[in-house]
């Protein structure tokens, strides 16, 4: 992006909030690719925004608050004038950019959607679900997600939350590579649930009903393969069916209703064990045991002889899933 050239190392500081509930924290701001990195005072970044995607909320004031997308999950502050001069430089370019509000996205899509409306005859309804579901951006994905969850804990109640048990989800969550947010949620659901986005619901029975911690990372394994096989989009798309799709890629937009009876058809849900060479290959890559998840799954073992026959640490491993202590807690997360 032509506009950045004079901006590449341009660095300042700026107070971000992750979540409108969170604390506002001290972080560092630089450019990236196309995107602006905020980084904590290690240098570790936080996060990356979008820069055709950000959003100023208060034009003219001073200090300028910016968000990445419209619903303002996050916010961040920013009084640097020459940060300010440098994100509004950006956003003015990247307006002139477009002739008018829209054309850029028809622009990237046009084409494509075009093409499809003229072969819809001759082509599957799945072929529109897998295009939209990967030609859809990451800032809209993360929203969708986030609608998503929305309309599932208008239906399930708010997610569990204690200093401690959050803290440990989100040690579980890098233990395992996850990308997204892990929230426990006492209602009935299934055990995980893969949402746009990354982040993943647990049903509280999870992490109450079992004394090891493997059970609970045995469950997230699972629900990581089945989201490598299927991205979560698609399989909301693929049940949504292709006029979803053509409207997500023509409007960018997935309408509350559809959310609505996708978050209940979640909820109706068991869905099966994913394919388990795929499954035991996680357990495998991650150095944990899979036979405390197999008998958590059928305490017989029977449906689950291939997990406790091919566990790729049958004695067991030398790695923990949690610490004892983080798993305490996480078991009394829904508790208070």
């Amino acid at each position: 992006m032509t506009a950045l050239t004079k901006y590449d190392r341009l660095e300042s500081a700026g107070l971000w909030r992750a979540t409108p509930e969170a604390q506002r924290q001290d972080v560092l701001l630089s450019f990236g690719n196309a995107t602006l990195v905020i980084s904590d005072k290690a240098g570790r970044a936080l996060t990356h925004w979008s820069l055709p995607a950000i959003e100023r909320t208060n034009p003219g004031e001073r200090p300028a608050v910016f968000a990445p997308d419209t619903e303002q999950s996050e916010t961040l502050e920013v009084a640097d004038d020459t940060m300010i001069d440098a994100l509004e430089t950006v956003r003015k370019t990247i307006a002139k950019r477009r002739p008018q509000p829209g054309r850029l996205r028809l622009a990237i899509f046009g084409g494509t959607v075009v093409f499809i409306g003229w072969l819809g005859l001759f082509w599957l309804p799945g072929a529109l679900v897998n295009h939209a579901s990967t030609v859809v951006p990451e800032v809209k994905r993360d929203q969708i997600g986030r609608d998503l969850g929305k309309q599932l804990t208008r239906i399930t109640g708010r997610a569990c939350s204690t200093t401690l048990g959050d803290r440990a989800l989100r040690r579980i969550a890098v233990r395992l590579g996850l990308p997204g947010d892990l929230r426990v949620v006492r209602a009935t659901l299934p055990d995980t649930i893969g949402l746009p986005g990354g982040d993943i619901l647990i049903n509280a029975r999870v992490v109450e009903d079992h004394e090891d911690p493997d059970v609970l990372a045995g469950y997230l394994l699972a629900e990581q393969t089945r989201i490598a096989a299927q991205p979560a989009l698609e399989q909301m798309l693929s049940h949504a069916g292709p006029l979803t799709s053509f409207r997500l890629l023509t409007q960018g937009e997935v309408p509350q209703s559809t959310l609505a009876g996708y978050a209940e058809h979640l909820l109706a849900q068991t869905p099966g064990l994913p394919e388990k060479t795929a499954l035991l290959d996680r357990f495998s890559d991650t150095g944990l045991r899979a036979t405390a998840f197999a008998y958590a799954v059928d305490p017989s073992g029977e449906t689950t002889l291939d997990l406790i026959e091919a566990d790729p640490f049958p004695a067991g491993s030398e790695k923990i899933s949690l610490s004892d202590q983080d798993w305490v807690s996480l078991q009394g997360i829904c508790g208070e």
